[in-house]
């Protein structure tokens, strides 16, 4: 049985989308528990779990935006390798 390398590249992404989403919010989390235990407060780990959203979604952004820039880079190559050959 032979798979479709498109479904393994598009599992992967999906699997970097969500780790770069999901690593900054639990850390940022974490962090605001730790301090907010320290401290005797008990904001921080809501301010730094926002932060952490906003970072995660940055994280993103740049990811996808990465890979949008390399798959219009790959068609362009295409289209000037099959004008070079005309």
């Amino acid at each position: 049985m032979k798979y479709d390398k498109s479904v393994f590249r598009a599992l992967a992404l999906i699997t970097q989308f969500s780790i770069n989403m999901l690593v900054p919010i639990f850390l940022c989390a974490f962090l605001g528990m730790y301090i907010d235990r320290k401290t005797g407060t008990s904001y921080w780990v809501v301010i730094l779990f926002f932060a952490g959203a906003l970072a995660g979604f940055r994280n993103v952004f740049v990811f996808a935006k990465q890979i949008y820039s390399k798959s219009s880079d790959r068609r362009h190559d295409r289209k000037n390798k099959k004008n070079s050959k005309n």
